[in-house]
């Protein structure tokens, strides 16, 4: 009982775990056991399962191995991926992920994995992940994935993917989902003979997606028999480059008294020339001086005067262009500073 009091009374203060218990290293893992569900012969299929260090000292993921051929696990630090055999140390209350990586291409049928996660030292462990699927034999998607690759905002993009099926004569894709607007998609029967059916996929990248990291999955819906059968991943990515750049990113603006005010310029810079139709922040302490021209650089005005309340402020500046509504933003910060006390 005293044993389990000080276990639980170290987990409440912060401080290391215990070596040896395996428990506090699970605590780390939102979870411990993903299900791929059925999926295509050759289709990219990714897990990431998430690790957060809860605690206040360094946390190393020293290495993870798997059970089986099915799934090729790895490690992902905060910085990204690192090499195979290489550890990922974790301060308090930075993530790191283990990736399960589903070997569709070389193996078919009910698959699963037991992926170990070795922690230490200091503090040694071992946790146990579980992932398992079924990788169908008899549907092919070609490529694996959809990859858009760079893609200029505002700018359409498509690419096609074809769907390779070898079994029941009257085999069907009814539907093609997905849970947001940035996609449309195209379906269209390109042959059936027999046993085998063809589809063709046409994935569309609509032109108002916003700038950033696009990660997506569409849901190929069958007509299979089973359930668990009919609903099958299909995984987009791609990167949309930004129409504008602001130089800087993040204006500074310093330390300020109260009623100080201070000027500062930024640039915007566009692909296209293009005119500023406003640019606001939602903060009244700011004014900005903006030219009406057409042209591939503006230089705008940012004038910020300090508040009374003391303290940090950090607001975000948009820049409204007539390229379709589409804004840049820059992040202004500014310290206001409290007055001397009266002596």
């Amino acid at each position: 009982m005293l044993r389990k009091l000080g276990l639980a009374l170290l987990m409440v203060l912060g401080w290391a775990p215990l070596t040896g218990a395996q428990e506090w290293a699970e605590k780390m893992f939102k979870k411990l056991d993903h299900d791929f569900g059925a999926v295509a012969r050759g289709a990219d299929t990714v897990y990431k399962f998430e690790v957060v260090n809860i605690y206040k000292q360094d946390m190393t993921l020293s290495g993870v191995r798997s059970s089986c051929g099915c799934t090729s696990p790895s490690l992902e630090g905060p910085n990204g991926p690192v090499p195979e055999g290489a550890s990922v140390t974790l301060k308090s209350h930075e993530k790191a992920y283990v990736v399960a990586r589903y070997n569709t291409r070389t193996h078919v049928g009910q698959k699963g994995a037991t992926l170990t996660v070795t922690f230490g030292p200091p503090y040694t462990a071992e946790v146990q992940l579980r992932v398992h699927g079924l990788i169908r034999g008899d549907i092919v998607f070609s490529p694996g994935a959809v990859e858009f690759g760079e893609v200029n905002e505002g700018q359409p993009a498509e690419q096609k993917l074809i769907v390779n099926y070898a079994g029941r004569p009257d085999w069907e894709i009814v539907d093609v989902t997905n849970d947001n607007d940035n996609f449309e998609v195209e379906l269209s029967e390109r042959e059936r003979s027999g046993g085998r059916v063809s589809y063709e996929l046409i994935i569309r990248l609509k032109p108002n997606v916003p700038a950033g990291y696009v990660k997506d999955q569409l849901t190929v819906v069958t007509n299979d028999t089973r359930a668990y059968n009919q609903r099958i991943p299909l995984f987009i990515s791609g990167s949309i480059r930004p129409e504008f750049s602001v130089t800087p990113a993040q204006l500074v603006l310093g330390e300020l008294k109260p009623g100080q005010t201070v000027t500062r310029k930024i640039i915007v810079r566009g692909r296209e020339p293009f005119k500023i139709l406003d640019v606001n922040c939602g903060d009244n302490c700011f004014v900005f001086k903006k030219d009406d021209e057409l042209k591939t650089v503006h230089f705008v005005e940012v004038t910020f005067t300090a508040g009374e309340q003391p303290g940090k402020l950090q607001t975000p500046i948009h820049i409204v262009t007539d390229r379709n509504n589409r804004q840049a933003t820059c992040l202004a910060s500014a310290t206001v500073t409290a007055p001397p006390a009266a002596g």
